[in-house]
């Protein structure tokens, strides 16, 4: 009998001792760190404008009436009388010009711009209630020798906000009018347009 109750005793010995050696391993076993995948690097615009190509549909409507809001495609009364058509069109020259004069990149490139909407203030809205500029065109980066498109088309949304009443009058004053305003407005966009991350454009431009 005192066999048996020792041969008990210990194989409870032994059972205790393995668990206690059992839960020590897993304790002191290192814990799994999860693997987290290392961010995609995103490819950044290395170009330089050989080309502008700008172009105004001809189904687009122009209005030269002094009303509020003219129900129209283009309205512009930043320059004399004249082919307003023409007059933005050097608009947007001069600005994307000056906005890539500075990009020296690899990657040759043409720039298209199919102009949707240029709807500026008329005098009558101008000098009493203000409003906004509202530019919208399309964008399409082309690569220079072969004219695969890079990226684009795009619909690029550039309102600015336009001066009214005694603020038009002082810019006015100060050689702040509405043409140098949306010019240099305009120069910053296409500058924010082709740098930066490719594939990647902002949905209201030149508001960062």
């Amino acid at each position: 009998m005192k066999l048996l109750k020792m041969m008990a005793l210990g194989a409870l010995a032994l059972g205790v001792a393995g668990c206690a050696s059992l839960d020590t391993v897993t304790r002191n076993a290192p814990l799994e760190v999860p693997q987290v995948a290392a961010p995609a690097v995103q490819e950044q615009r290395d170009y330089s404008v050989q080309a502008i190509r700008f172009a105004v549909p001809d189904d687009l409507r122009v209005s030269e009436a002094n009303s509020y809001y003219p129900i129209a495609d283009i309205v512009w009364r930043g320059d004399p009388l004249g082919n307003r058509r023409d007059q933005i069109a050097a608009i947007f020259q001069t600005s994307i010009a000056a906005g890539t004069a500075d990009l020296t990149g690899d990657t040759a490139v043409i720039v298209d711009v199919t102009l949707q909407r240029f709807h500026s203030l008329t005098e009558r809205t101008r000098y009493t209630v203000g409003g906004v500029h509202s530019i919208k065109f399309d964008l399409t980066i082309r690569d220079a020798e072969t004219g695969a498109i890079l990226e684009g088309p795009q619909r690029i949304n550039a309102d600015l906000a336009a001066l009214g009443g005694r603020a038009a009058i002082r810019a006015d004053q100060t050689g702040q009018g509405q043409k140098v305003r949306i010019t240099t407005h305009l120069t910053q966009v296409f500058n924010d347009l082709l740098t930066g991350p490719v594939g990647t454009f902002p949905e209201e431009a030149g508001n960062s």
